[in-house]
C-alpha cells in the first residue's frame, strides 16, 4: 500500500466517524506516526507504506476514531506560536484564548503589583505572560494536576522562575487585601444545560468537567470572579477574562452591578474576537 492510499483510507476511516476535517487530521496525524512534516508526507505520497510505519499508525489511529483529541494522542499543542504539554488534566489550548491574551498584553496604565493567571491549567497564558512581559506571574488553579502541567510548560519555555504555581480555589489561598494589577483568566464558563446536552466527544471525554463547568448557567465561576477581584485588584487593576460567545451581556451586567461592602468597576467592556463574537471581558478597578 502506497502512504497515499493510507492517508485516503484513514481519511475515510475519519469521517465515518463524525471527525470534521477529516483530510487534515489523517494527514496530520500520518506525518506524527512517520516521523515527518506535512509537506515530507505530500511528497512521500507515492511511496511505499513500510510495515514499520503501518504499526506505529495503527493504534494512533484507532485512538482518534475513539476521538482522542490529536493534542493528546501526541501529548502536545501549539499555542502562541510555542509547543505546550498537554494531558486529559488540563484544557487543551484553543485559538479563543490567544485573542485574550492579544487583548491582556496590549499596552494599557495598570498600578504596579502583582500578576495572576487565574485558573491556570496547562499554564500557556502564565507561560505567555511571563515570556512577553518579563514579570513574575502567579499560577492559580484549584487542580494540583493541573498546576504539574503548568510547571513542565514553565520549564519547557524557559519561565519557570518567572512562574509561580499556587494551588486555590480561586483566590482563597491570599489574604484578603488588594495585590493584583493584572488578571488573565479563562474560568470555567460552560452550562450544565450545555454539558448535559452534549459536547463533543474530544471534550466531553477527554477533557476535565472540573475545567469546564461553570454552574446552572455558566455564569457561577464568573460572578465569584468578580466578587473576589473587588477585593484582590489594586485600584485601577484590570481583568481580563475568556467567555462564552452568548454571555457577553451577563457577564457585563454581572461586572457592572454594584454590590455593597465591594468597591465597583468603573470600566467594563465586551470585546469582540475576530468572528465578531463576543470573547473577552475587561474590567478596570475604580
Amino acid at each position: 500500500m502506497r502512504i497515499a492510499d493510507a492517508l485516503a483510507e484513514a481519511a475515510a476511516k475519519m469521517a465515518a466517524a463524525g471527525i470534521e476535517d477529516a483530510g487534515r487530521e489523517a494527514r496530520l496525524l500520518l506525518a506524527y506516526a512517520l516521523g515527518k512534516s506535512y509537506s515530507q508526507l505530500l511528497l512521500a505520497g507515492q511511496d511505499d507504506m513500510t510495515a514499520a510505519g503501518a504499526r506505529a499508525f495503527a493504534p494512533l489511529l484507532a485512538r482518534r476514531l475513539g476521538r482522542e483529541p490529536f493534542a493528546l494522542i501526541t501529548g502536545e499543542r501549539e499555542f502562541w506560536s510555542l509547543p505546550f504539554f498537554v494531558n486529559k488534566d488540563v484544557l487543551i489550548p484553543r485559538p479563543e484564548t490567544e485573542f485574550l491574551l492579544e487583548q491582556a498584553l496590549a499596552p494599557s496604565p495598570r498600578p504596579p503589583g502583582l500578576i495572576c493567571d487565574l485558573c491556570c491549567g496547562s499554564g500557556a497564558i502564565a507561560v505567555v505572560l511571563a515570556k512577553e512581559l518579563q514579570q513574575p506571574v502567579l499560577a492559580v488553579d484549584i487542580s494540583r494536576k493541573a498546576l504539574a502541567v503548568t510547571q513542565i510548560n514553565a520549564r519547557r519555555h524557559g519561565v519557570a522562575h518567572l512562574v509561580c504555581p499556587v494551588a486555590a480555589d480561586l483566590l482563597a489561598a491570599f489574604r484578603s487585601r488588594p495585590l493584583f494589577s493584572l488578571v488573565v483568566t479563562n474560568p470555567p464558563y460552560v452550562s450544565r444545560a450545555e454539558l448535559a446536552a452534549g459536547l463533543p466527544p474530544e471534550v466531553a471525554l477527554f477533557e476535565p468537567r472540573l475545567a469546564l463547568d461553570g454552574g446552572a448557567d455558566g455564569l457561577e465561576i464568573i460572578a465569584r470572579i468578580r466578587q473576589e477581584l473587588a477585593i484582590f485588584l489594586l485600584p485601577g487593576g484590570e481583568v481580563f477574562m475568556e467567555i462564552g460567545y452568548s454571555q457577553g451581556a451577563a457577564a457585563r451586567a454581572i461586572f457592572e452591578r454594584q454590590i455593597p461592602g465591594l468597591r465597583d468597576f468603573s470600566l467594563v467592556r465586551i470585546l469582540p474576537d475576530y468572528a465578531d463574537w463576543d470573547r473577552v471581558l475587561r474590567a478596570r478597578l475604580a
